[in-house]
């Protein structure tokens, strides 16, 4: 019952003022905090389907420049590529992408935060294939 108490956990989100009235909270809201006017959900999805690079640089584009996919805050992932081995991870914030080659996993991930998102157009331009 410690009122004023923003119910963050960890030092997350006070170093990185990324997004302004973002409270890097997690967990539950309280009433009257940071009211945003839309609620920000999150997709997530595994999926094995291969992207090339200009293939997932499209895809990113389209995030973090157009309202295409919803109103995106974050989207966050690792993919395979064709080749073996190769993996791309990518990080984005709106207007801003980058994509960088990192080690493989098992299975490739992408997770999208952000209000009113268009899962079914993220659902077929990451399951395509």
């Amino acid at each position: 019952h410690h009122d004023g108490e923003c119910g963050c956990h960890g030092h997350e989100g006070h170093e990185h003022h990324h997004h302004d009235g973002e409270c890097g909270c997690h967990g539950h809201d309280h009433e009257g905090h940071h009211h945003a006017d839309e609620v920000f959900t999150s997709w997530g999805m595994e999926t094995i389907v291969p992207v090339t690079k200009d293939q997932l640089e499209d895809i990113l584009k389209r995030l973090a420049d157009t309202k295409e996919f919803g109103d995106v805050l974050r989207a966050k992932g690792m993919l395979p590529t064709e080749n073996p081995g190769q993996w791309l991870y990518f990080d984005l914030v709106p207007q801003q992408y980058e994509i960088r080659e990192g080690r493989p996993d098992y299975t490739g991930k992408v997770c999208v935060i952000g209000a009113s998102l268009k899962e079914e157009e993220l659902n077929s331009v990451f399951a395509r294939g």
